[in-house]
């Protein structure tokens, strides 16, 4: 399952949208529940948020059960999910994201594209409004790959049919059953098991 990803460099092209943080922190730790970037399609513009990962809905009462994953073959069907997936989708910007091993003494590894390579995972939104705030939730689109649950990975060409409203369900359904991204890996020293450490020594080799 992926718990854990990073995101300590980003495009200029990310840097020129609407609502880009000016003092987006580099977060080479990030764990469910922290405060994360998405990426949304509204009234036809691209544009920034900040978002708590683990999925709100304003319906839900239970504030201890807010998934930071939604598994792409059932993603359409759940209640905590379908709504979300048919009307209020978003990326995750990341530099890569953190794997565990092994049945005895897990291994932690990073997977990326390429080294300074950016990737973007499908999610979804939620609205949790609180007395005259608004917080935004998400979650990360997850698939089976290599006896895991990896984050669905898009192309170009899938990213913007993700955030487009427009795109029929049909073509949804196709993306969530893309094939799996092929990535780079590199076995890491055990310093990024301790989820409290945001800070390049996180990537250390093995």
């Amino acid at each position: 399952m992926c718990g854990r990803y990073a995101l300590f460099r980003w495009p200029q092209a990310l840097t020129c949208l609407p609502g880009f943080p000016a003092g987006q922190p580099a977060q080479w730790n990030i764990s469910p529940g922290a405060s994360v970037l998405i990426q949304r399609q509204l009234d036809g513009q691209l544009q920034l948020a900040k978002a708590r990962w683990g999925l709100t809905p304003a319906w839900l009462t239970d504030l201890s059960r807010t998934p930071a994953h939604a598994r792409a073959e059932t993603l359409a069907e759940q209640p905590m999910f379908r709504d979300a997936f048919r009307q209020r989708r978003c990326l995750m910007p990341a530099n890569g994201f953190y794997e565990w091993r092994g049945s005895v003494r897990k291994r932690p590894y990073w997977l990326t594209p390429g080294e300074g390579a950016s990737l973007y995972f499908a999610a979804v939104w939620e609205a949790y409004p609180v007395q005259d705030q608004v917080w935004l939730s998400c979650a990360v689109v997850t698939q089976a790959a290599m006896n895991q649950r990896r984050p669905l990975i898009l192309d170009e060409a899938g990213q913007a049919a993700w955030l487009d409203p427009g795109t029929p369900l049909t073509r949804l359904h196709e993306l969530l059953a893309s094939p799996s991204a092929q990535l780079r890996e590199r076995a890491l020293a055990n310093f990024v098991n301790d989820p409290k450490l945001d800070a390049p020594e996180c990537l250390t080799p093995a």
